[in-house]
């Protein structure tokens, strides 16, 4: 079971002041599932983040709900954990994170979420007040005044400055590419084309979450539902 908002927090305040830190619809995702949205068969897909998983401790935190964001949060959470209880540093752990299904929509910038009202469509919610929001809560600063200083860190963008790794559903993507098309009342590789643009710089696009996961266990890394 999923711990409680309140006990989230509390792990997330405890973590950051030891360390001193600063639904789709069954249609829409049959119609994602089915889309051409592949890329040709002859264009690989960028499989170099595996060259990364070298260390001792390696995990893969499979986040398919958006939930406050917290999916992302856990996925610093446990390295932090891991130093402060087990003395590892962090030179010593890897984390691959997976975008999938409908937390897909972490992947993308706060212009994406403005233009096409993801925090409505999604009826998203600001982790620390519950109250409806719309931003990219993957991607919150105190700079902006959206959380406290010292959670910064937890954030989607410094989790890759980190060395972190992000990828992303393209079959979830679909849907997103899809949304793209019918608001924009543009063709789907023009659609595409503006949705990739809209993703957040370092985020690895993959066939699919499944695969991703699956991938990175086949270089060791332990599997952990985020969400």
């Amino acid at each position: 079971m999923l711990p409680t908002r309140r006990e989230f927090l509390g792990q997330l305040t405890a973590s950051a002041g030891m360390l001193g830190m600063a639904p789709l619809s069954l249609d829409h995702a049959a119609a994602a599932f089915e889309a051409d949205t592949q890329p040709a068969l002859n264009e690989k897909w960028d499989l170099s983040w595996t060259k990364k998983l070298t260390t001792r401790y390696r995990v893969v935190f499979d986040v398919p709900e958006i939930e406050n964001g917290y999916g992302v949060w856990r996925a610093t959470l446990w390295r932090n954990e891991y130093q402060q209880t087990l003395g590892v540093q962090p030179k010593d752990t890897s984390t691959v994170l997976v975008l999938r299904h409908n937390a897909i929509v972490l992947a993308m910038n706060q212009a994406f979420w403005d233009k096409y009202k993801i925090g409505k469509l999604r009826d998203v919610k600001h982790p620390w007040t519950e109250q409806p929001t719309d931003r990219n809560v993957a991607l919150l600063s105190s700079k902006r005044k959206e959380q406290p200083a010292e959670f910064d860190s937890f954030a989607l963008d410094q989790f890759m400055a980190r060395g972190g790794i992000a990828l992303a559903c393209n079959r979830a993507f679909g849907d997103l590419v899809a949304m793209v098309a019918s608001q924009d009342k543009v063709n789907d590789t023009e659609a595409r084309k503006r949705a990739t643009s809209m993703i957040v710089p370092g985020v690895i696009m993959q066939p699919s979450g499944v695969f991703a996961a699956l991938h990175a266990q086949d270089f060791g890394c332990k599997y952990f539902r985020a969400t």
